[in-house]
């Protein structure tokens, strides 16, 4: 079974679900390994409802103690998913220098000012302009910053546009996603493949089966699988289909990280 390394607890603003509960939950899929990777996105409380910060120590401290709790039954790794925001670089640099986890997910959730969920994001723009765009910040960000160590659900707008994926052809949109995954090669940093993309009913991981297997063509070999778990029922969800995306494309490994160092694994 592969290692999930997309996992939320009730330290994030979005899940209700204890630690426990997830780490009991990858043992019965026989899941090796897990990471906790609880939402922290500074500088976005004016763009959503919801409460993506986190009390950092005494998360860290609480995911340590539950690796302790179940040492010898399931490995645990410290993780943290940081939103990437230009206007929030001095912050997000000085929290990469002091966190002592293992991984670090970076995820874009905003876009000039909204929340890609937010449907005033779309409002007075084409679909092909508001992916567009939301690719083009994506690429700015990565660009710049070098605080993380995978890229979380690359286009993961489409589990909230108005149409979803259903005029979505990656195609369409592969000159620009390019330029991101030859950043990601570039920088040494891992791309992720994002499993909910199937719970939200897209029929495809994030990214798109083509956009892994651009990936590989392009030389990428550092890959993070995901489940996005925000339930324990969510945790390691579809693992088994995305081994064979991932053999399909050519990925003879998976990556999962340990001290931020990257460690390769057989799907």
């Amino acid at each position: 079974m592969l290692c999930d390394f997309h996992i939320h607890t009730d330290y994030s603003g979005d899940s209700k679900t204890p630690p426990a509960l997830q780490a009991e939950a990858a043992i019965a899929l026989g899941i090796p390994e897990i990471c906790i990777t609880d939402h922290h996105d500074p500088g976005s409380e004016s763009m959503t409802h919801v409460h993506y910060l986190l009390e950092i120590p005494p998360y860290l401290n609480g995911i340590r103690r539950l690796a302790e709790e179940y040492e010898g039954k399931l490995a645990i790794r410290t993780g943290i998913e940081l939103g990437l925001m230009l206007r929030e670089q001095t912050e997000l640099e000085r929290l990469e220098a002091e966190l002592p986890v293992d991984f670090i997910l970076g995820s874009c959730h905003f876009t000039d000012g909204y929340d890609i969920y937010d449907r005033a994001y779309y409002a007075g723009k084409t679909e092909k302009e508001a992916y567009f765009r939301y690719l083009e910040s994506t690429l700015e960000r990565i660009r710049v910053f070098d605080c993380f160590d995978s890229l979380a659900h690359l286009d993961c707008i489409l589990r909230y546009g108005p149409e979803k994926n259903r005029n979505f052809r990656p195609e369409d949109y592969m000159d620009i996603i390019d330029e991101i995954l030859k950043v990601l090669i570039e920088k040494g940093k891992a791309l992720e493949c994002n499993t909910a993309g199937y719970k939200y009913g897209l029929g495809h991981p994030n990214p798109h089966e083509a956009i892994l297997k651009r990936y590989h063509e392009l030389g990428g070999e550092l890959l993070t699988i995901g489940s996005d778990a925000h339930r324990p029922e969510e945790v390691g969800k579809e693992f088994a289909r995305a081994a064979e995306i991932l053999k399909d494309c050519g990925f003879r490994y998976y990556t999962v990280y340990r001290e931020r160092k990257p460690v390769f694994l057989k799907p």
